[in-house]
């Protein structure tokens, strides 16, 4: 069952990582379009395995939803109806031929809560130390890394990115779903 803001307990989101993301850091990505972005190794709790970027080169474009998720109790207000389409939208971007990885600074404990709780079709990657967060340089506040998305066409290269704001927290998903089939 879903879970909706607010909730109750608050005991596991003041950890170490909260504190640790705590002041404002704007975003900072400099990455242009047509570069190749960091690569990176994650765990996805979703399928239960190893996943590399760079093991997507070559074959389909990838989209790189980072999100908000405080707990697998505390989910960012902004970030969960986001979180919600996506994961209903998942199966189009499949279609398309391209593959959505959602990163997360949740645990891998905390991260497999919440793909029960959210029914996550999508992988959810586990960054936990929150470095490709600042590799990606998505910004930080509240208690957790800022929002950010990337398609990298098939080749590995940047083909769109949108960084948070307040006007605008989320890419728009029918967006990334037309960027990504234009970059087949």
């Amino acid at each position: 069952m879903t879970r909706y803001l607010p909730v109750s307990d608050w005991t596991t989101l003041f950890n170490q990582r909260f504190f640790q993301n705590l002041f404002p850091i704007p975003p900072s990505n400099t990455l242009k379009l047509g570069e190749n972005p960091p690569d990176f190794e994650l765990f996805d709790i979703t399928n239960q395995r190893l996943v590399k970027l760079a093991d997507y080169r070559g074959s389909r474009p990838v989209l790189l939803a980072f999100t908000r998720i405080f707990t697998e109790k505390h989910y960012c207000p902004v970030c969960f109806p986001h979180i919600i389409e996506l994961n209903q939208k998942y199966q189009q971007f499949v279609d398309l031929g391209g593959e959505v990885l959602m990163i997360t600074s949740t645990d891998e404990q905390q991260s497999q809560k919440v793909v029960q709780d959210l029914g996550l079709k999508m992988p959810l990657v586990s960054d936990a130390s929150c470095r490709i967060f600042r590799n990606y340089g998505t910004g930080q506040a509240w208690g957790a890394p800022l929002s950010a998305q990337f398609i990298l066409d098939k080749d590995g290269r940047l083909k769109f990115k949108h960084l948070f704001s307040f006007l605008s927290p989320n890419a728009d998903i029918d967006w990334m779903l037309k960027t990504m089939a234009e970059n087949l």
